[in-house]
């Protein structure tokens, strides 16, 4: 990847900070800045941060995703393939093509595309795979409707990419309006903000009347002399209520005693707690299903019967099944070039593990009621074979 100043582009180092949503007070802020494009991966990245079961989502749909394996028609080069596809370079995290896919398929979720990069050595092999963060690299339209121009960096300082061939695309979600892709996070924040304020309200009100507080009350009688030493009463008091709850620590049960009307109240324990139940799985509901995650899956038990439906298992596929359609032509182009290095123009197709998110007990009726069928349908015609 070279850059118009005749300077290699290392997407690792080259980046601007990007500033995380303000802060004020103990309120966070998810709303855009005036600049929306310059925050939004920025507000990506911390609602993933911030909001666990958003990136438990994600983590699910990547892991649900399956393996694969990159086949040719050029049965010669397979294995070479296999070991290939085992054994690449992705960054410095790991190899192989499932992690590259994997890490690929995260960047996508998260921002709406991904851009990686074909690393060569100096014979002119693949070295490796380099997946670059969305937030270092504005993808633009170019002067051709099919044509894109990659800027690494932010504003006056981001310098455009020169060569773009070993460069890698992928777009999720992508429409006229936004044609490099849409995460699968938008319209979560204000959502997000509302939970997070919630479990903020509930952290607090846990500071205040979580940690029990009493209020001992000495009322001296309207017709006696004890007016008059209603300090010394109060001071005897506050000390002997004081060395009861410092014996509990200690395990020993200590009685407190009191000459007179002493009141004993737990502070706060009239106030009502309000219910977050209700409107903590309401919010959870939307964020579930704008990710298209079963909730038990997550282990949320709303129900005590709850299991995944055939209907719910074909819905959640088909959803995996297009992220595989969207990378599957980045892992096939991978491939290509890599057999065309090792003088092969054999057609590449990537197939992937199948899908089983049905229970075992279902599977195994499903086999046994498909053998019975063919079992009846040999039978009928052989029958029909000795009538006719």
């Amino acid at each position: 990847m070279k850059l118009n100043k005749k300077k290699k582009a290392d997407l690792s180092v080259r980046q601007t900070p990007v500033n995380a949503p303000a802060r004020v007070g103990n309120k966070e802020l998810f709303s855009l800045s005036s600049a929306a494009g310059y925050y939004e991966k920025a507000l990506y990245e911390e609602l993933r941060k911030q909001v666990p079961i958003i990136d438990a989502c994600i983590d699910k749909i990547i892991r649900l995703a399956g393996g694969f394996r990159v086949k040719t028609t050029d049965e010669r080069f397979q294995e070479i393939l296999d070991a290939f596809s085992q054994s690449v370079r992705t960054g410095v995290s790991g190899c192989s093509l499932e992690n590259f896919a994997g890490q690929y398929l995260d960047s996508m979720l998260t921002y709406g595309f991904a851009v990686a990069e074909i690393l060569y050595d100096k014979s002119g092999l693949i070295s490796g795979l380099y997946i670059a963060r969305p937030s270092l690299v504005d993808v633009r339209e170019g002067k051709t409707p099919f044509e894109r121009e990659y800027y690494v960096g932010r504003g006056s300082a981001a310098e455009k990419v020169k060569d773009s061939s070993n460069i890698l695309f992928a777009s999720l979600n992508a429409t006229p309006e936004n044609p490099t892709g849409v995460s699968v996070l938008r319209g979560l924040s204000n959502l997000s903000a509302i939970l997070l304020r919630i479990y903020e309200c509930i952290g607090q009100n846990f500071d205040r009347a979580g940690n029990i507080r009493y209020a001992v009350t000495y009322n001296p009688p309207a017709d006696s002399g004890e007016k008059a030493f209603a300090k010394e009463r109060a001071m005897q008091i506050a000390k002997e209520w004081s060395e009861g709850m410092a014996a509990s620590k200690n395990g020993s049960v200590r009685d407190f005693v009191a000459v007179g009307d002493v009141g004993i109240k737990v502070i706060g324990a009239d106030s009502p707690i309000l219910d977050t139940e209700i409107p903590v799985r309401k919010i959870l509901e939307q964020l579930i299903s704008k990710l298209s995650i079963p909730p038990f899956l997550l282990g949320l038990n709303w129900s005590s019967t709850e299991r995944m439906s055939s209907q719910q298992a074909d819905i959640l596929t088909s959803e995996l099944e297009y992220y595989r359609r969207q990378i599957t032509p980045v892992i096939a182009e991978i491939a290509r070039r890599f057999l065309k290095q090792c003088g092969s123009f054999g057609e590449v197709y990537v197939e992937w593990d199948n899908i089983s998110l049905q229970d075992e007990t279902e599977l195994a009726k499903a086999r046994l009621y498909n053998a019975q069928a063919k079992e009846i349908e040999i039978k009928i015609q052989k029958e029909e074979t000795v009538n006719g």
